[in-house]
């Protein structure tokens, strides 16, 4: 009765269905019962649907009336007998006579009931053959398609547990998948952001909102010594009443895409780091420098602990051949960590002379003119790289793991080596980072070559220039003289700028400054040969102009030099100074609080031939300071030179000073480091 009042009644007056839940929901699953004569005894309201009869009509009719054509009334008198007889149960697809007179075929699934009296009913469970080989096909395309799936699949319960995973995933991850189920998600994965996938899946069991393409890098149990990245995506999954089932995870492995960006990111940044090198290695023509700015750019971008070291012998421009399993002698010019680590303290400090034996790898980098790479440093490796033993410990209390040392290569000679050592960087050097130090070696030590070469001509310049200066007595009759030589801290500038005080009759003194146009040793001699040109024509006790007048003579045979020169003779019985400009500077008198620039006639540099030189003479009181100097001191590229005599004036604002300072303090108030020329400057007080 509760069936048939169910069944009863107008359509729009039905109770409100609930939503299928289940595949059985979705099959429409009937189920129909006959008692031994083929009556209805039982009659779902899935029957309705499929067979189009009410329960109420269907009820207590012959099945074989209602549901089977005449011509099949034999065979399924059989099946039914059988059936009943012998318990045996029957499956297939059967055609069915609808109440509308249409045929459908219908997938069956018969079998014998026993009630507890021992009466036999037969039971049909039904559904609709095409309606449930749609569904089949669509399950096992679903099954074909996860199992061939190149991506890995997994479904999750939701307490985020292992229920199915295909075989995808199985090579993905390593872990067979017996393995997985039951176990937590996080037992599997191999990230170490596994608490984020956790949560990503959480939020997208409670939102539903799927979450497409998360990237993630781990190491897999079957690969545990390289990198892997894969794509993960989350679903919810839901049945069709709503009811959260779980949640479904896509995994593709993209690692080749990884390692590929990856590789190329590397190949990016090196390029940066080369074109980098390229500005700021070799700034500047000086050998220590030039070391800090290779090491300031291999750490931390190439390595953790950075030494360069040049050979002693090659500094020293005195390279010599040596045997190549011989010790070598080292200067350790940078060294640079781009961390603090006990490395540092095993490395030789910069500046300090070490000798390396022929078994050292620095040393068989130097003589072979090759690289030496360590991948994995082990304690066996250690003796060989360290100095001595204590030095190998603190390496290996410093995690060194993988060493390369990398020659720097000049004009076709070695002139030391680049030294690689890694600790907090877990990747080892590798054919590709030998690369990339060596182009970088390369050009650094070319640069280190171009300085080693200028400071040795520098020094050459510097010791001829000064071997030329007067070592003369800061005291002559009547006159307190100081004076000053400053080289330019350009190599290739160092010149000829000069300054002499001679002694000549009747207690006077000459003051002599001079500047030849042009520097290095050319001009570090043309200057010697001028200042002995001076002192000859001084010994004669000529006048000034006359004197300038000889020099001017002099050096127009010097290969077209051009010379500046002041020549003045102090006469300490008359206080008076005459002085002859060549060109040059003019001289500063200090007279009380009151410098001032001396107004001397102009005339042309010494070389130009055929000029007349002409002498100013002026009282040179006690107390009074003179003071020549050549343009070094006084003259830039930013600044107007009127502004900068007048710089000069304020700085003898105390003519009392002692004169040692007053030299001290114009250098270095009027003086750039980096400024490009040389200086002469030479102060005289009248006593």
């Amino acid at each position: 009765m509760a069936v048939e009042s169910f069944e009863t009644g107008h359509e729009d007056e039905r109770p409100e269905l609930p939503r299928p839940t289940g595949l059985l929901d979705v099959l429409s699953v009937a189920a129909v019962a006959l008692d031994t004569r083929g009556r209805v005894v039982f009659w779902t309201p899935q029957a309705e649907d499929l067979f189009g009869y009410t329960a109420e009509e269907a009820l207590g009719e012959n099945a074989t009336r209602l549901l089977v054509r005449p011509e099949h009334l034999q065979a399924v008198s059989s099946l039914f007998t059988e059936v009943l007889e012998t318990g045996r149960g029957w499956a297939g697809a059967f055609p069915v006579r609808h109440k509308d007179g249409s045929t459908r075929l219908t997938e069956f699934r018969t079998m014998r009931l026993l009630d507890d009296l021992g009466d036999a009913y037969a039971l049909g469970i039904a559904a609709d053959h095409t309606l449930l080989q749609r569904v089949e096909t669509d399950l096992a395309l679903c099954e074909q398609l996860v199992n061939q799936s190149p991506i890995g699949l997994a479904l999750l319960d939701p307490d985020l547990r292992y229920l199915l995973v295909n075989p995808a995933l199985e090579r993905i991850d390593g872990i067979p998948a017996e393995d997985h189920t039951g176990r937590h998600l996080r037992e599997t994965l191999p990230f170490p952001d596994v608490d984020t996938v956790e949560s990503a899946l959480r939020q997208v069991l409670t939102t539903g909102t799927p979450l497409i393409d998360q990237y993630h890098v781990g190491r897999p149990p079957a690969d545990p010594e390289h990198d892997h990245a894969w794509s993960l995506s989350f679903y919810r999954l839901a049945d069709p009443g709503g009811r959260i089932l779980g949640a479904a995870v896509s995994v593709v492995d993209v690692t080749e895409r990884h390692r590929a960006a990856a590789e190329a990111d590397r190949a990016r940044r090196r390029l940066a780091l080369i074109a980098e090198a390229s500005t700021r290695v070799g700034t500047t023509l000086d050998v220590q420098q030039t070391a800090d700015e290779l090491a300031e750019i291999a750490a931390p971008a190439l390595a953790d602990v950075v030494a360069v070291d040049v050979l002693d012998s090659a500094l020293a421009c005195r390279r010599i051949r040596k045997p190549d399993n011989g010790p070598e002698l080292f200067r350790a010019l940078a060294l640079k960590a781009a961390h603090p680590t006990v490395a540092e303290r095993a490395a030789d400090p910069p500046g300090d002379l070490a000798t390396y034996d022929g078994d050292r790898l620095v040393t068989l980098c130097v003589h072979t003119g090759r690289p030496v790479l360590v991948r994995h440093v082990g304690a066996q490796d250690l003796p060989r790289i360290a100095r001595d033993a204590e030095a190998g410990a603190l390496l290996a209390r410093a995690g060194v793991h993988s060493y390369l040392a990398v020659p720097l290569i000049a004009h076709g000679e070695v002139i030391g080596a680049l030294d690689l050592k890694r600790t907090r960087n877990p990747a080892p050097f590798d054919d590709d980072d030998v690369v990339l130090a060596g182009e970088l070696a390369g050009r650094a030590a070319v640069a280190i070559d171009n300085a080693r070469w200028f400071q040795s001509v520098r020094n050459t310049a510097l010791t001829l220039q000064r071997s030329l200066l007067p070592d003369h007595s800061t005291h002559h009759t009547g006159l307190e003289v100081a004076s000053r030589y400053q080289p330019a801290q350009a190599t290739s500038e160092v010149g000829g700028d000069w300054y002499d005080v001679i002694s000549l009759a009747d207690d006077k003194t000459a003051l002599v400054v001079g500047d030849v146009m042009g520097n290095g040793i050319d001009a570090a001699a043309t200057m010697g040969r001028l200042r002995t040109a001076t002192c000859a024509y001084a010994e004669l006790d000529l006048a000034p102009a006359e004197v300038l007048q000889h020099l001017d003579k002099v050096t127009c045979d010097l290969e077209h030099y051009i010379v500046t020169c002041l020549y003045a003779v102090y006469d300490p019985r008359t206080r008076r100074c005459t002085i002859a400009n060549a060109g040059h500077m003019p001289p500063a008198l200090v007279r009380g609080d009151s410098p001032t620039l001396l107004d001397l006639p102009a005339a042309a540099p010494l070389g130009v031939g055929g000029i007349a030189f002409e002498a100013t003479s002026f009282e040179l009181l006690p107390g009074d300071l003179l003071v020549l100097y050549t343009d070094g001191l006084v003259e830039t590229r930013q600044h107007p030179i009127d502004d900068r005599l007048d710089v000069l004036l304020s700085f003898l604002d105390e003519p009392r000073r002692p004169l040692e300072e007053t030299c001290d303090l114009l250098l270095y108030g009027l003086r750039h480091p980096d400024d490009h020329d040389d200086v002469a400057l030479l102060i005289a007080r009248a006593l």
